[in-house]
């Protein structure tokens, strides 16, 4: 791979995106930018372009943490910096893997060394490196939650804390943030969206000529960077260049109380949360003033910087799309424009007492006689006028009224093997009761099963695998202790040897692969009873996107099964597919089962540390066979037996009810809860999965007996009720 960057004027299209960046590199207080866009439209070639347009900075000379020399940081780890030798270097582009963990973004301690030789050494992370550069995260929605929380607080106040162990260490942390993600994988949770100052929606061009440019330069670039690279140098300079000089001016930009007030006007009449928004907005106002050579800011300013810092924000539920509402904008800016000055108006003459010109009446409205041409009152009868009552019957050439139409072909349709429904709505979504895999799990940090993870409640210790991280104070000195005289103790010091040390086991939540199987046949097609189960397939979606699960879905109808999302992060996709789900046909209820088995075993080898729970929304019945239940039966047993968490959703309704589900549940070693069921506020206590013990052994959800306990009184009242 070339160490030649691809350059920034090279980067055919993608405006929005390209001055997202610049005003960024102009102003950095306007935190960062937010780059969301399908696969291979150049979003990291971009962002890594930028850094070489930068103006160098100068540091201190021994500084691990780029200290301005004119303003050195006075809490700066490496000492005070007065009168220090300095150097200028150009701004760094620190690039953020997915699987950084947060030692090494803030920065670690040298435990060993602190407790072995009583020495406080801090190594500092990558924080301390992207200081007065640039910190890229690619696929930034792919980032565990409290390291994107690091993030965004150091970028929010530039300045990273590190409280560990009892040594405390700050030190300054003013980058330009930059994320990437595509949307496919799964979207950013509303509050860390809104930490990112702007967001660029970006796709790739649909025009052929452009695409052809695009190739084109890139095929170049791969053959010779450095002979690419001179062909724009001119260009580049050039908009380096600019971007210096839009930061000399930028503290003479004036934000006028009339931009000021539009500003605050758009964003109430977007019904943003807080008052960060204006903030930004604000912010990219004086940016893109400044970038245009200007010294005020104007109503064209606070539109765009709306468009940039606005759509985000916009976002009330995890399916919300990204948007804003042009022709709302427009409206909002015009009533809180800044009124033009009146001009003077001169005296109009006055008209002639006679009226209008010669040939006109008194009231100037025509010839005399009221008709065009002085002829008549009103405007002359249409050729073929029959006299006063009207214009005579039409005649044309087709067959006299009381023939009879020709009959017309009917187009014959192709039988169809069953009767498909179209799809309906999902009901409105509500809070469900909480499943969870049994067991001790190490899978991706999230919100749903107990799991070893790098943030939570300490649980036990255990020696060290691999570097010392979280050392286990009290345990390193039981450890120690024992053998205080045998290494010759002769001071009040402890003496310790690497073998002493404990490290902490920390027990938080993880993240699950939750894959749902929906029984799309003909026997869920009531639009009423379809409306309800999408609606509690919804529920569970919006669940799983709060406790940042995988989700994927299976449906079976027919003659088969068809996985309709493949296992993915994007509860959006997941979402859309159930919306447009028909129904219709027969129910092969085993089919849908066995893809479900086929799927987990792939997600198994893929990533062996997430564990799935299996989700199964069906009223129980199977047919299209002359042993369907049978053979469902079976299928649910080779998933009870590979030890699977399942849950089954019973959708039969009607007065009277077989049970299939249940049965069905029964053989999965599943919980089975009925769709009245599983809203949470429905039922006093959550939904634990219990019997399995282990991240391998047998799992079976269960509901706990103070749950079934509230369960059994509802139904008891209910039909005391009816």
């Amino acid at each position: 791979m070339s160490d030649v960057r691809y350059p920034f004027t090279a980067i055919v299209g993608m405006a929005d995106l390209r001055l997202g960046l610049l005003l960024n590199a102009v102003s950095p207080a306007v935190g960062g930018v937010l780059v969301r866009g399908e696969k291979g439209t150049a979003k990291s070639t971009m962002v890594r372009a930028l850094a070489g347009l930068l103006p160098s900075i100068a540091t201190v000379d021994g500084c691990r943490f780029a200290c301005d020399p004119a303003g050195p940081d006075p809490q700066c780890p490496d000492g005070a910096h007065d009168g220090g030798a300095s150097s200028r270097r150009p701004a760094e582009l620190v690039e953020l893997p997915v699987g950084v963990s947060e030692d090494r973004i803030v920065g670690s301690l040298d435990l060993e060394r602190a407790l072995s030789e009583g020495v406080k050494a801090y190594e500092p992370g990558l924080l301390a490196r992207a200081h007065r550069g640039v910190l890229y995260i690619d696929e930034v929605n792919l980032l565990q939650d409290h390291v994107v929380d690091l993030l965004l607080d150091a970028a929010a106040m530039g300045r990273s804390y590190v409280e560990r162990e009892g040594v405390s260490v700050r030190h300054a942390a003013r980058f330009l943030l930059v994320g990437t993600m595509n949307p496919e994988e799964g979207e950013l949770r509303p509050q860390l969206l809104d930490r990112f100052g702007l967001t660029v929606e970006i796709a790739a061009t649909r025009e052929p000529v452009e695409r052809a440019e695009v190739v084109r330069r890139r095929l170049s670039y791969d053959a010779d960077p450095a002979a690419f690279a001179d062909r724009f140098a001119a260009e580049e300079r050039a908009l380096a260049e600019r971007i210096t000089a839009a930061r000399e001016l930028l503290p003479r930009v004036e934000l006028t109380d009339a931009a000021l007030r539009q500003i605050t006007a758009v964003c109430a009449a977007f019904e943003v949360d807080g008052l960060r928004a204006d903030i930004v907005m604000a912010r990219t106002a004086v940016a893109l003033a400044a970038w245009a050579g200007r010294t005020e800011v104007l109503a064209e300013d606070v539109r765009k910087a709306a468009e940039l810092a606005l759509p985000h924000r916009r976002r009330r539920n995890p399916f919300d799309a990204p948007g804003l509402d042009e022709e709302q904008l427009d409206r909002v800016l015009e009533e809180h424009a800044e009124p033009e000055p009146e001009e003077p108006q001169e005296p109009e003459e006055d008209p002639d007492p006679e009226g209008g010109p010669e040939g006109e009446g008194p009231e100037g409205d025509g010839p005399p006689d009221g008709g065009p041409d002085g002829g008549g009152g009103g405007a002359p009868e249409p050729s073929g006028q029959d006299g006063p009552d009207g214009p005579p019957a039409e005649v044309t050439d087709g067959p006299a009224p009381d023939d009879s139409p020709a009959p017309q072909p009917v187009p014959l349709q192709p039988p169809s093997p069953a009767r498909e429904t179209a799809p309906v709505a999902a009901g409105d979504p509500y809070r469900t009761r909480l499943f969870a895999v049994d067991g001790t799990g190490r899978g991706a940090q999230g919100r749903r099963s107990p799991a070893e993870t790098d943030s939570g409640h300490t649980i036990r210790a255990r020696r060290p695998r691999g570097r010392l991280a979280r050392l286990h104070l009290s345990a390193t000195l039981r450890a120690a202790a024992p053998h205080q005289l045998a290494r010759g103790r002769s001071s009040r010091a402890l003496v310790l040897h690497k073998d002493d040390f404990r490290e902490q086991v920390r027990q938080g939540r993880e993240s699950n692969l939750v894959l749902f199987v929906v029984d799309a046949s003909g026997s869920m097609a009531a639009r009423q009873r379809m409306t309800a189960v999408k609606g509690a397939v919804l529920s569970l979606l919006m669940d799983a996107y709060q406790r940042r699960d995988k989700i994927g879905m299976i449906t079976f109808r027919g003659a088969g099964a068809e996985l309709a999302l493949p296992p993915t992060s994007s509860v959006e996709v997941g979402a859309a597919r159930l919306e447009s789900l028909p129904t219709g046909g027969r129910t092969p209820l085993a089919a849908g089962l066995l893809r479900a088995h086929e799927v987990l075993r792939v997600e198994r080898l893929r990533d062996p540390d997430r564990r799935p729970l299996l989700v199964v929304v069906t009223d129980g019945r199977a047919t299209g066979a002359r042993d369907a239940v049978a053979q469902s039966h079976r299928a649910a047993g080779l998933l009870a037996g590979q030890g699977v968490a399942s849950v089954v959703l019973d959708c039969e309704s009607g007065p009277v009810r077989l049970g299939l589900a249940r049965t069905l549940a029964d053989r999965l070693r599943a919980t089975a809860v009925t769709l009245d069921e599983l809203r949470a506020d429905g039922v006093a206590s959550l939904v634990r999965d219990s019997r399995g013990g282990g991240h391998r052994g047998e799992h079976r959800p269960t509901v706990s007996a103070s749950a079934s306990a509230s369960a059994s009184a509802s139904a008891s009242a209910s039909r005391k009720a009816a």
